[in-house]
């Protein structure tokens, strides 16, 4: 038997899973930051997300997170469409805005227009998609949305928004 080495013990003498290890590991991982929107008859909804992903390219899914105690949760729930818009490094304010609890997120100072399926879409991002959703899963005090993407646009300009160490970050040459 071999001798432990410093990285072994360090290993074995990690944290135990809890909430806490898993938000601390995930500080450590840069995500790309997106918005996501629903409509509900006029009153539009939406809230920034860092968990989404690409599912399939065939059909063409992607899945994000919500937790259910979100104020957007009750539209996403009943939402059969929803808008994804990925931010670029410009729009850290308006990430910050979906972000916050309260906020008048479709209040004068956001740009947005009714696009397909009555989806709200934002101005000036680096990509859109209005999506069908096809599964709402449960998962703890949150929901993974998959949704199939319907139409899009991905030609905007500029450099993604990331989120790292708790905070919105531009990239670095």
């Amino acid at each position: 038997m071999t001798a432990p080495t410093a990285q072994s013990a360090r290993f074995s003498s990690g944290q135990p899973g809890s909430p806490d290890l898993l938000r601390s590991v995930f500080r450590q991982h840069a995500a790309g930051v997106a918005v996501i929107t629903a409509g509900d008859g006029g009153r539009p909804v939406g809230f920034t997300a860092t968990s989404l992903n690409s599912v399939s390219a065939d059909p063409p899914l992607l899945s994000f997170t919500i937790a259910t105690g979100s104020s957007s949760w009750p539209v996403i729930r009943d939402s059969e469409h929803l808008g994804v818009h990925i931010l670029g490094e410009h729009q850290k304010e308006l990430a910050g805005l979906f972000a916050r609890r309260g906020a008048d997120r479709f209040g004068p100072a956001t740009g947005w227009a009714e696009g397909p399926h009555d989806v709200p879409l934002l101005d000036g991002v680096l990509a859109w998609l209005v999506c069908r959703v096809v599964a709402r899963v449960p998962a703890g005090e949150h929901r993974v949305i998959i949704a199939e993407v319907v139409v899009g646009d991905p030609v905007g300009e500029g450099r993604p928004l990331l989120y790292h160490q708790g905070r919105f970050n531009a990239l670095r040459d």
